[in-house]
This record gives structure tokens, C-alpha cells and sequence, in this order.
């Protein structure tokens, strides 16, 4: 199949990548002359522009970093619907707000085009391993079209209602993991403050009632989970930025609905001062440095 695929960053590229190895032919666009070149030589075709990508492609593909990209790339002059031929299927795998994805989808259906959304979870690692979690907002005859393709990337490919939906439940899986590891940074800091041995305390809360994902497979205490960012100086992994970025996506969208995220508010503004400490390249799970005392 030919797939335009915009949006080569740390989660689009590996994506990209697996899309290649399955055999389809890829027209690429994205800003970073770099990637383009180390995906060009696997096989991939480089476009001018997303209006280029889109124009002789079966399926368009995006990966952006926010809502503005996600409007620029689809409704610009050099966008995807200047250049898409009616009938052909598109979704949009950036994490952004719902209205947004709602809004560029009614669009591209001026265009006859049908657009979905699929914001995914599993961070660089599910990217490049193929093992990511799709959240799919899109009409059950687009969502039929989009699986097998969403299969060559990703382990669990889940139909979540129509467009919009995919980032309404992305948003709010989220919401909780910002405020889970929150929660478990402070009890790790408590505990180390106290005097028992971490991982012992480790131990007691994964097998305990406190186990949850942010404890037993990407606890922030250094030296807990080996192969989580806690343990190589928070680098890599998914950025304080990110979840600043998907924690206002939230707060925002329950203010647009009259419905209280008072924990998430919390969180959403302790990310903030991580960020404004100039922390915000870390993994999201050094908020627990704010917690620990400094040697």
C-alpha cells in the first residue's frame, strides 16, 4: 500500500520504520532533513510537502506534536486535503484535544474524505517494538480499513466510538497517569524519609493494594525497576513536557465540560513547576525529585 506517513519525530520515525519492514511504500514529509534521509535510504519516498505526500497515497497517516500541527498539516495551502484524492482514508495518531480532531475530520468529510483519530500509548519503546496501544475515534467502515495497517504497529487496536473519541480516552488514561505517579513518588519519598529499605517497600506495594503501573513496572525511585528511566537518570521515556502538554489537554477539556479533575489540576500545575525548574526534559517520572532531599 502506499501510505503518506507526516511526522517523523520520536514516535512517528520507528513507526514509520515498521510500516517499511511490512512492505509498504512510504511517501514521508517532515521537517527533520535527517530522519528523512535515514528512512529514504530503508525505502521511503521523501515528499515536498504533506499536500505532495498525500496526493498519490491509498492512506494518509500523521504524527504530529500538537493541535496547531495537526491544523496547519490538513487545512494549509501545501496540506493534506489540498492534495488528497476523495475516498482516501486518514487518521491522525497525535495526541491533541477532541475538539480539534472533531473539527479537522469535518473537513477533510467536506473533501470526501473519512478521518479518524488514533492517539496511541506505549511510548518509544511500543513505537519501535510494534507493540503500541491504538485508541481509535473513527466510523466503524473506516476503523475495518485502518486495523490491519494499525496491526503492523501496534499489539491492541482499539475501536473507542467515532472521531474524537480515540483522544477523549487517551486524554483521560492520561490524566490518571500523571496523578499514579505522583501518588507513588510520594509514598517511595515518604518511605525512603521513614527509613525502610526501598525496595522493600517496593516489594510490599506491588503486591499489595498500592500496585499499579507507575510502581511495579516504572517506579521513578532509582534502582527499583531496572529497565525504567528512574534507573539511567530519567532520560528517555515519555517527557515531563509531554505530560504537561496532555495534563492542560485535559484540565481543559473538563472545563469545557463543567466536570471536576481536581487531583489532575494538582498535578497538571506540580508538572508545571518541574517544567518552570527547567526539568521538563526529563522522563515525567523525576517529579520525585521533587520530593527527595537534595545531597
Amino acid at each position: 500500500m502506499r501510505i503518506a506517513f507526516i511526522g517523523l519525530g520520536n514516535m512517528g520515525a520507528p513507526m514509520a520504520r515498521n510500516l517499511i519492514k511490512a512492505g509498504h511504500q512510504l511517501n514521508l514529509f517532515d521537517l527533520n532533513k535527517a530522519v528523512l534521509a535515514e528512512l529514504a535510504e530503508l525505502g521511503g519516498k521523501i515528499s515536498p510537502s504533506p499536500k505532495d505526500a498525500a496526493a498519490n497515497s491509498e492512506l494518509v497517516i500523521t504524527m504530529l506534536p500538537a493541535a496547531a500541527h495537526v491544523r496547519s498539516v490538513y487545512l494549509s495551502e501545501d496540506g493534506v486535503l489540498a492534495g488528497i484524492r476523495p475516498g482516501t482514508p486518514t487518521v491522525d495518531c497525535s495526541t491533541i484535544d477532541p475538539q480539534t480532531a472533531r473539527d479537522v475530520s469535518k473537513a477533510a468529510a467536506a473533501k470526501g474524505v473519512d478521518m479518524g483519530d488514533a492517539p496511541v500509548s506505549g511510548g518509544t519503546g511500543g513505537a519501535a517494538a510494534g507493540t503500541l496501544t491504538f485508541m481509535v475515534g473513527a466510523s466503524a467502515e473506516l476503523f475495518a480499513t485502518l486495523k490491519p495497517v494499525l496491526e503492523q504497529m501496534g499489539r491492541n487496536i482499539v475501536h473507542c466510538g467515532e472521531v474524537g473519541t480515540g483522544q477523549i480516552a487517551k486524554i483521560c488514561n492520561n490524566l490518571l497517569l500523571g496523578i499514579s505517579m505522583i501518588g507513588v513518588s510520594e509514598a517511595m519519598a515518604l518511605g525512603n524519609a521513614l527509613g525502610i529499605d526501598t525496595k522493600v517497600l517496593a516489594g510490599i506495594i506491588n503486591s499489595s493494594t498500592g500496585r499499579c503501573w507507575s510502581s511495579d513496572t516504572y517506579n521513578p525511585w532509582p534502582g527499583i525497576i531496572e529497565t525504567a528511566p528512574a534507573s539511567r537518570g530519567y532520560t528517555g521515556g515519555f517527557g515531563a513536557e509531554l505530560m504537561l502538554k496532555d495534563l492542560g489537554l485535559a484540565t481543559e477539556a473538563a472545563r469545557q465540560a463543567h466536570q471536576p479533575v481536581i487531583l489532575g489540576a494538582v498535578a497538571q500545575q506540580l508538572y508545571q513547576a518541574m517544567s518552570l525548574r527547567g526539568e521538563g526534559g526529563k522522563d515525567f517520572s523525576a517529579i520525585v525529585e521533587g520530593y527527595r532531599k537534595k545531597d
